[in-house]
């Protein structure tokens, strides 16, 4: 096995496995800290790398663009902090995945992060598409929900759960976006009970 010395010791090693996943990771983490920070700095693959301390090949070697980097890098923290929820109703399963939501992206951070991530895919078809997968993996999440829901035979018929997803992810957005109000756990749970209200909600006359 080669051994490194000089600028080399400098580098991260990223040859074997626990090396690799070590490198991935830090890679990873500085996407989502770069893109977070408070400032206008462009975040590019190069100034990935260096803040790594990995060669640009190695970011190529795993992701074709910045956006693939991000993407990976969103999903990863999203699984980690919003669990899947099955606590037997559709009100608690609301939630639960709303309150983790809303307390993730509530973060400075992950804010600005979110914040920078909608303007770069409007410019940025790599980025656009990277933000669209991502988004539809939570909306897939989220959906999840409503239809086990109506597995049980607790909601209504006609519930429609796409807008009912839609109006959960245009609140924390238009927040987010718009900055008028935070996003606190205790709006994810005012927002979970109208949720369920509508999807449980029974039409005139409909026996109940």
């Amino acid at each position: 096995m080669q051994t490194g010395s000089g600028d080399q010791a400098a580098r991260r090693p990223h040859t074997g496995r626990r090396r690799n996943e070590a490198a991935r990771r830090a890679i990873l983490d500085v996407v989502v800290d770069l893109i977070g920070r408070d400032d206008d700095a462009p975040v590019t693959i190069d100034t990935i790398a260096a803040a790594a301390g990995v060669g640009k090949q190695t970011i190529y070697r795993w992701w074709p663009s910045k956006g693939a980097v991000l993407l990976e890098a969103m999903t990863e923290r999203a699984d980690l902090d919003i669990p899947p929820s099955d606590t037997g109703t559709l009100a608690g399963d609301l939630e639960a995945f709303l309150r983790a939501t809303f307390r993730l992206a509530g973060q400075a951070t992950m804010a600005r992060l979110l914040r920078k991530v909608m303007v770069e895919a409007q410019l940025d078809p790599q980025m656009g598409e990277a933000t669209r997968s991502f988004l539809a993996r939570r909306r897939s999440a989220l959906r999840g929900l409503f239809e086990r829901a109506a597995e049980r035979g607790e909601t209504a018929p006609g519930t429609d759960p796409d807008l009912l997803v839609d109006q959960a992810f245009g609140v924390l957005w238009y927040r987010i976006l718009v900055g008028h109000a935070p996003l606190t756990e205790a709006s994810a749970a005012e927002l979970a009970g109208a949720l369920t209200a509508q999807a449980v909600r029974r039409a005139p006359g409909e026996p109940g």
